[in-house]
């Protein structure tokens, strides 16, 4: 027998009544019944019900016992009666009499109790390993893992390379912040963490292996939000030589569906593939984002045209100078009171700083049309308005939005996923999954043309594109995997040719010089021949969230850091001392004293 368990805490029924047994745990919960003590036993696998009898001699010990104290405890294994079985509990059918106790850690007070749900996640993050015991937790850590393997083997079974990429690097422009580390050996100069294994990847590419993964951290110094992790986050990363889109899009979807019909509830639809394609102007069109969640099934249209035909100043004004109108359908939304079309314009005013609720068209039973912006359209372009959106019921209702495209894409899209939601349009227990593609190459920053996405991507015309089309009409073969409203993958079919790439950063604004000083070992590894490849990154920890149905990203995250990406458990980031300091050569500058505090 092991010296603290024969079993664990989730294993034993009725089948191993009568044996003598050795368990190890944490003190979970206990209640004293008259002088017998009763302990909620638990470890990584389960709970085990363990009993203390006055006969034992062990009783006082036990009651000096903090809860989560670790303890060993040896008895005799029991079928508990009818009345006392928990059917909801694998060991509910039995209950281990205690005939010997060995302390192992006992806790005299604990900050919290871990059964207590109303703890704030300030103090759940200060304590994360007592946090890291509560049920919820701790399952879904083991449900992580799992998923990690899954996409793995299933990585391992299409015969891909899994390799590893360094996590000392040079820094490079690519989109975010890097986080620097001082080189002690070389005064004055700096590591970077990497943003992705990027460059490595496409390297191993070079280096003629073919095909590649892992499961990379990925280091960003970004500013946080519900799906996006401060400091770093984990991808499952991935790069193919000799491969077109559409291969590189069946082995995302063969990784996806495997996970996804894995670890995702019973009965879930999840698309199986091909996945749908959307272009990136389609999807800004109907779903005025980039991430749509496919389970809403309100598609956005263009009714931009019409109000130049109207008496509508307001409307007829923003077209004219070269504004849209676009119109979200609402099958039967015209059923609702009143209310929610008052409360739908008071959020859309404070929540999304509209200037105006949106304006509404309902359709009235007698097949006419009633709204504030009824007046100002004949009958017929109303008619013609409702029929685009295919909407042919009584109280089927048209929403309306306008302004300069920049502006509407936002407020279009939140208020295309609260409609949806407030007339209960969702698909439940549902993952839809679509590629968008044909990204523009560029995009335009406050005068200044920049990647709109990752930077080593191959225009769809070559250099063709690049020295005869305006920027804002380069498209790439950039694409994004999203699922649920979310962009799980990003990817690219990769510019593999040297003096295209240098067009490329040049429209950019980037000097040849300055390409070849940020990515000189990559293109010194591309003189020496360099495959066709392309390749994607799925984000670990969007994956789960969405399968948990989570709102957060800390989540699921073992050790995350708090919205000031600061770690509460262990108070990093922390002053350096002078002596560290002096052996990395490097001094404070005109920084405040409360900040090195």
């Amino acid at each position: 027998m092991n010296l603290y368990r024969s079993h664990t805490c989730g294993e034993l029924t009725a089948k191993d009544a009568s044996k003598i047994v050795k368990l190890s745990g944490w003190i979970y919960r206990r209640r004293d019944h008259g002088g017998v003590i009763f302990i909620d036993l638990r470890d990584n696998y389960g709970v085990t019900q363990v009993v203390f009898h006055p006969e034992s001699g062990i009783i006082d010990q036990v009651s000096s016992l903090g809860l989560e104290s670790v303890i060993t405890v040896e008895g005799e294994v029991l079928k508990r009666d009818d009345a006392q079985i928990n059917p909801n509990m694998i060991t509910g059918e039995i209950e281990i009499s205690v005939n010997n106790l060995e302390v192992q850690s006992n806790v005299e007070s604990l900050p919290w109790s871990v059964i207590d749900d109303s703890i704030p996640e300030e103090l759940r993050l200060r304590d994360r390993v007592l946090d890291l015991r509560t049920e919820g937790q701790h399952e879904m850590m083991k449900f992580r893992s799992n998923v990690i393997r899954t996409m793995r083997n299933t990585m391992w079974d299409m015969d891909i390379n899994e390799f590893q990429t360094p996590l000392l690097t040079s820094s490079s422009p690519e989109g975010a912040r890097d986080f620097l580390v001082p080189s002690r050996i070389h005064p004055g100069k700096f590591y970077a963490l990497p943003q992705a294994p990027q460059q490595f990847k496409q390297m191993l590419m070079v280096a003629g292996f073919d095909k590649y993964f892992q499961v990379a951290p990925c280091f960003r110094d970004e500013d946080p939000r519900a799906d996006r992790h401060p400091g770093e986050f984990y991808q499952l990363d991935a790069e193919f030589s000799f491969v077109t889109q559409e291969e590189v899009f069946k082995i995302g979807e063969k990784l996806m569906t495997e996970t996804f019909n894995k670890h995702t509830p019973e009965g879930a639809i999840v698309d199986q593939g091909p996945f749908r394609q959307i272009a990136y102007k389609e999807s800004m069109l109907k779903y005025a984002c980039d991430k749509p969640d496919l389970r809403n099934p309100i598609e956005i249209f263009d009714i931009s045209k019409v109000w130049l035909d109207s008496e509508f100043a307001v409307f007829k004004s923003i077209v004219e100078q070269g504004g849209v109108v676009r119109a979200i359908p609402a099958k039967g939304a015209g059923e609702q009171p009143r209310s929610w079309f008052d409360k739908l314009g008071k959020f859309a005013q404070k929540q999304l700083r509209m200037p105006a609720a949106p304006g509404y068209i309902v359709k009235n039973e007698d097949g006419t049309f009633k709204g504030p912006l009824v007046k100002f359209l004949r009958q017929e372009q109303v008619e013609a308005i409702f029929a685009k959106a295919g909407l042919t019921e009584t109280n089927d209702t048209i929403f309306l939005v306008a302004g300069q495209e920049k502006h509407v894409l936002q407020p279009l899209s939140v208020l295309r996923n609260k409609i949806a939601e407030d007339l209960n349009l969702f698909e439940e227990n549902t993952f839809r999954f679509a590629w968008i593609v044909d990204f523009p190459m560029y995009e335009e920053e406050d005068g200044k043309i920049d990647f709109s996405h990752n930077p080593f991507s191959k225009p769809q015309g070559g250099m063709d594109d690049l020295l005869n089309k305006d920027p804002e009409d380069i498209l790439a073969q950039q694409y994004d995997c999203v699922c649920n409203g979310y962009e799980i993958a990003s990817g690219s079919i990769r510019n593999a040719d040297i003096p295209s790439m240098f067009k490329a950063f040049e429209i950019a604004g980037y000097k040849k010089e300055e390409v070849e000083e940020n990515f000189s070992g990559m293109l010194k590894t591309f003189r020496l021949g360099v495959p066709p490849h392309g390749g994607f990154a799925f984000g670990i920890e969007r994956i789960i969230m969405i399968m948990k149905n989570e709102s957060n990203i800390r989540r699921v995250i073992t050790f995350p850091l708090n919205g000031r990406a600061q770690c509460l458990l262990t108070g990093a980031p922390l002053k350096a001392n002078e002596a560290q300091m002096n052996e990395l050569h490097i001094r404070h500058f005109n920084l405040p004293e409360e900040a090195l505090d």
